[in-house]
């Protein structure tokens, strides 16, 4: 359900940031883009790099905010999912990650 007064949380992995239940899907560009569009939105991304890639995909200014973040019931998250997993310790360049792949989820906490 789709809550407008909740901002979209930018994200960068399907986490459960806390207790409750979730609905995760694929989500193409465009959808997200119309999401971003109508919503405010906050950043929940921990790397640099994610960072800039979701701010040349949606066009919008996606900063690095490294916070502990709580979704709340009927709140949506755009997820950057990469199509790999890294090497444990790796910090990705923006190359590394493009080279890797991704795709973004909508994720939202559903109770």
């Amino acid at each position: 359900m789709e809550n407008k007064n909740l901002p979209i949380v930018f994200l960068n992995g399907t986490v459960a940031t806390t207790n409750g239940i979730y609905r995760i899907r694929d989500i193409d560009l465009e959808s997200a883009i119309k999401l971003v569009n109508k919503h405010t939105y906050i950043s929940a991304i921990g790397h640099e790099a994610t960072a800039e890639i979701m701010t040349e995909l949606l066009g919008v200014k996606i900063v690095l905010n490294r916070i502990q973040f709580k979704q709340e019931v009927n709140q949506m998250a755009i997820v950057f999912k990469l199509n790999d997993r890294p090497t444990e310790g790796v910090v990705l360049s923006k190359k590394e990650v493009e080279a890797i792949g991704h795709s973004l989820k909508l994720m939202e906490r559903l109770e």
